[in-house]
């Protein structure tokens, strides 16, 4: 895990791995504790950027679009998480050459999916994105991002449609206009919703964490600090998937 990959901080000397399963260990209990069923895709020794799930996949309705990442050493980790999604009863559809696509970069909403072009996603991977989510009638919209890993690295979104992000790995705020929320901590930018009023976060951003709770949202915090340091967050490790196609 310590040789995973980062892009824009300084790489930690001191990543703890054994502290790291413990805290996957919680995050997986805080999901199971809020109701969700967890799929595990097998380990993979030799990427250590595999707990990033995220990155493999975009879901929407019964498709699973498999990603090509924009990091060629990431490559590896798409067949067995395309296999575990497959597994699940999802189509599957997948980002082909010369277009890339992480998962990380994509954020949907009410029927619209903002993702980030500048980073580990090209136009050729949007386009191609854009053409698999036609026939749901999504609207996609291209996002610049310099400042941040991945979008979702820099905003997402809470269940009302409000974009939460911390503005100095924003690079235009105006994207959203008056539902953009400025946070205080950048961990407190990332949110995975687990139900319409409940958030998942990271403890790293407790006056967010705070401010989420005086919006009448209940929030579960997760301690993922060995997963911060390579630029990991809430929403890099785990793909929801909500109720299978087959209605279960």
């Amino acid at each position: 895990m310590a040789d995973g990959l980062i892009t824009h901080i300084e790489r930690s000397d001191s990543v703890d791995p054994e502290l790291a399963q413990r805290q996957w260990d919680g995050y997986v209990a805080a999901l199971h504790d809020a109701g969700w069923t967890t799929h595990e895709v097998p380990p993979a020794p030799d990427c250590p950027d595999s707990a990033f799930v995220e990155d493999t996949m975009v879901v929407y309705g019964d498709l699973a679009i498999i990603s090509r990442p924009g990091a060629e050493e990431r490559w590896p980790e798409t067949s067995a998480a395309e296999a575990a999604v497959s597994a699940q009863g999802y189509r599957v559809a997948r980002i082909e050459a010369p277009g890339t696509l992480d998962g990380g970069d994509v954020l949907k909403h009410d029927g619209t999916v903002w993702v980030g072009i500048g980073g580990r996603t090209n136009a050729d991977g949007i386009e191609q994105l854009s053409a698999h989510l036609e026939p749901f009638g999504a609207k996609v919209v291209a996002v610049p991002l310099t400042k941040a890993l991945h979008l979702k690295s820099a905003v997402t979104a809470l269940p009302d449609g409000t974009i939460v992000g911390y503005e100095p790995v924003v690079d235009d705020r105006g994207v959203w206009g008056d539902r953009f929320l400025a946070v205080p901590e950048e961990p407190g930018a990332h949110v995975v919703l687990l139900e319409d009023d409940t958030l998942l976060m990271s403890s790293a951003a407790p006056r967010t964490g705070d401010h989420f709770e005086r919006r009448g949202y209940r929030v579960i915090r997760v301690d993922i600090s060995e997963f911060e340091k390579l630029e990991g967050c809430v929403t890099c490790l785990s793909v929801r998937l909500r109720g299978r196609p087959d209605g279960h």
